[in-house]
């Protein structure tokens, strides 16, 4: 590793992206001493109302690229629907972490399988589908499977369920190219945050547990309830990923822990990550924090939880109205908001996490009980 590419407390990191991954990003990044630029097609926004300085234009523009370019030392990205090309022109004036060919394979569901598969993970069984002549031999996956667009889904959306034959041959007017995805029986939906540093060290935080509601991450339990060796089975897996795709940064691996007690990896995600927001109660150095060391070059210390946690997203106006008031006036809950202007339908606005000590957990009834219940 060359001293060059280590940046040290002072440096400005810039941030694409104006959300929430950005804005706790700046946040973690100002507590090490950064100064955080953020490009951001809107203002304000999340990330800019945290933010030393901000540029406000697109994504895609060469001008804006690069004096935004010009006022940072190294560049990182809060999620991944932004411009490839627009990353590929960044990494000729700085350095871009992770960097833009690991974005750009996770931005095309195809493109992101077919990786994993050299990598030599396992993965549900799937079939590219680039127009409706793929659709007659999707029986081979068997019933039932999922369609997705190959290109910005996110939240349950772009998604389409199969249930048989009979649905398949009714299908119109879909937006190919999709990926078509045989629906497994899995216990639960498990998740790692994995992290590399530029000296290849790799660290994993714990692997959880999610529970979705309508498409969206709802709850996610740290630890995961699984035996240990399959958790050592998924942080192994991410660490693989992480390895093989030459990773700088923080990346989280998505995985189905099937009923038959194997481990398929679903997607990945070169970024902080809604299932490890956990960590910013329950671990020492969080996911952010661990983010900006990798980005900046600095030591990766180890990924210790000192607590167990359980994290529920605050979706929507409803839950803004309802449970934030509650979450306020409970023990044991830290309260993370936003900043979004605007509550709507189906609208991440922050995340509450209860911590517990190790070990302990709370059971099915208990965990039923941490919030005021939705509705």
């Amino acid at each position: 590793m060359n001293t060059q590419d280590v940046f040290v407390p002072g440096s400005t990191i810039g941030i694409i992206g104006g959300g929430q991954l950005g804005r706790m990003s700046a946040v973690a990044a100002s507590k090490l001493g950064y100064h955080v630029h953020v490009l951001s097609p809107e203002f304000p926004s999340p990330a800019t109302e945290v933010a030393a300085s901000v540029t406000v234009g697109a994504y895609d523009d060469p001008a804006v690229l690069e004096d935004f370019a010009s006022r940072c030392d190294v560049v990182t990205f809060e999620f991944e629907n932004i411009s490839a090309e627009g990353l590929a022109l960044l990494e000729r004036h700085r350095p871009v972490r992770p960097a833009g060919e690991i974005l750009r394979i996770s931005q095309d569901r195809i493109t992101e399988k077919t990786r994993l598969s050299e990598i030599g993970v396992s993965l549900a069984p799937w079939h590219a589908v680039n127009g409706p002549e793929d659709l007659l031999g999707l029986e081979t996956l068997g019933f039932p499977l999922i369609l997705k667009t190959t290109r910005f889904g996110y939240d349950g959306k772009g998604q389409f369920r199969v249930p048989d034959a009979e649905a398949l041959a009714a299908l119109d007017n879909l937006p190919y190219p999709l990926v078509a995805e045989k629906m497994i029986d899995f216990e639960r939906e498990l998740s790692v945050m994995v992290v590399r540093a530029l000296d290849g060290t790799v660290r994993c935080f714990d692997a959880v547990e999610n529970r979705h509601r309508n498409g969206i991450l709802d709850i996610t339990l740290a630890p995961a309830r699984v035996m240990p060796d399959i958790a050592r089975q998924a942080q192994d897996m991410a660490a693989r990923i992480a390895e093989a795709l030459g990773l700088v940064g923080i990346m989280g691996v998505e995985m189905f822990h099937a009923a038959d007690g194997s481990l398929m990896v679903n997607e990945i995600a070169p970024r902080p990550h809604n299932s490890g927001h956990w960590t910013m109660d329950a671990c020492l150095v969080d996911q952010f924090e661990m983010h900006v060391r990798a980005v900046a070059g600095l030591p990766l210390p180890p990924a210790r939880r000192h607590s167990d946690a359980v994290m529920h997203n605050l979706i929507g106006p409803e839950d803004m109205a309802r449970r934030v008031p509650a979450i306020l006036a409970t023990d044991g809950a830290s309260l993370h908001l936003y900043g979004k202007s605007e509550a709507r339908e189906g609208r991440k606005m922050g995340h509450v996490n209860t911590i517990f000590p190790r070990g302990a957990l709370p059971g099915e009834l208990a965990l039923e009980g941490l919030l005021p219940p939705r509705g």
